[in-house]
């Protein structure tokens, strides 16, 4: 199995404004190729797509490739149960979208400190354990997103778990939010391997400063932006899967063509890296939102959250221009406007970022609200 892992939640789209409108044709094009170049691993959850990435794995994959042929993660919403009985009948909801018998990596989805406590008291790791044990799942472990004392204590509490999804890349390595590199040390510790999920970072990584990107077009001219941060989590040794949530045929291509025969970063090069390339991003002062959208789905004001955040990025790159006002207005006319934030603080709750998403929307509200 090659380290380049599928992820499927920024897959093309048929409509933009539509994350339910998955352009399947494409996606099997795409799954043909990284099926074809040797990469086997495909990630999903419950939820991505607006719970439509699992059904989409139906008919790109299960229908059209024999099981044994390729790999298979789906994830337990944490932040959807309110029951024990929750879990059973989400497990069993997924095996039919995806067409699946089982599946080969199951993991708790976005665990922190406080959703812990959650799984705990419904005893969620039993949960994937017995689903184990019957033959219904090979792998356990769970996604990240907390400090990693928290990620220590977890792994203490539970020997079990075989494998742990980290958020990991060069931005947040030593991010006092994210804390990418003290996460991984906290796993290596425990002896559990790593799948590393946002290696580009919702695609901040891929599109840097000018600046930046003249400092990497200098030592390797031929690299993307993209493949110098994936290289980065791939050269990890116990990183044994980089997601990539590849939305075009032309980001499979680029892709799965350096990881079919992946060079490790130097250690000149990972400095680079860690020093002049994250010091030029933070002076951008972007927002750093990845895009997960896992704050849109229960926002009372329905507000276009990622969406109006890309366009503040945008702006700061490209300032005043016309485009990135005229999309604000053409979004607002169908969702909430930035400023009809209420501060209920729901998208705060489960951005895996930590973002002070009302801040955030202020500022967002000032630019293009004028």
């Amino acid at each position: 199995m090659g380290k380049l892992g599928f992820g499927l939640m920024r897959l093309p789209l048929l409509n933009a404004d539509d994350s339910k409108s998955i352009d399947k044709e494409q996606v099997c094009r795409m799954a043909d190729t990284f099926l074809e170049r040797g990469f086997t691993y495909f990630d999903t959850a419950y939820m991505y797509h607006d719970h439509e990435s699992e059904r989409a794995v139906k008919d790109v994959i299960t229908k059209r490739y024999a099981r044994d042929s390729y790999t298979l993660a789906t994830k337990l919403p944490l932040f959807q149960l309110e029951k024990k009985e929750d879990m059973e009948r989400i497990f069993n909801e997924q095996l039919e979208k995806t067409g699946q018998d089982f599946f080969d990596y199951y993991l708790l989805h976005a665990m922190s400190g406080e959703r812990y406590e959650l799984v705990d008291r419904l005893g969620g790791f039993e949960f994937i354990a017995a689903k184990k044990a019957a033959g219904k799942v090979r792998h356990i472990g769970f996604s990240f997103h907390d400090k990693a004392e928290v990620l220590d204590r977890i792994l203490t509490d539970h020997p079990e778990v075989e494998f742990v999804q980290l958020q990991l890349n060069y931005l947040d390595w030593e991010d006092a939010k994210v804390q990418s590199r003290k996460c991984y040390e906290t796993a290596v510790k425990h002896g559990k391997k790593v799948v590393v999920m946002e290696p580009v970072k919702g695609g901040t990584l891929a599109k840097l400063p000018e600046k930046a990107e003249k400092l990497l077009r200098a030592v390797h001219p031929d690299w993307s932006n993209a493949s110098w941060a994936i290289r980065f989590a791939a050269s990890l040794e116990n990183v044994m899967i980089v997601l990539s949530g590849m939305s075009s045929m032309e980001q499979m291509l680029d892709n799965s063509s350096y990881m079919q025969d992946m060079e490790p970063l130097t250690e000149e090069e990972k400095s680079l890296l860690l020093g002049q390339v994250v010091d030029i991003i933070h002076e951008a002062a972007k927002i750093p939102c990845t895009a997960c959208r896992y704050c849109v789905e229960g926002c009372p004001m329905d507000i276009a959250i990622p969406d109006y955040f890309a366009l503040y990025n945008a702006e700061l790159e490209d300032r005043d221009n016309p485009a990135h006002s005229a999309r604000y207005e053409e979004l607002s006319k169908e969702h909430g406007k930035a400023s009809d934030c209420v501060e209920c603080g729901q998208c705060e709750s489960v951005c895996p970022q930590q973002l002070k998403v009302t801040d955030w929307l202020k500022k967002t509200a000032k630019v293009f609200e004028k």
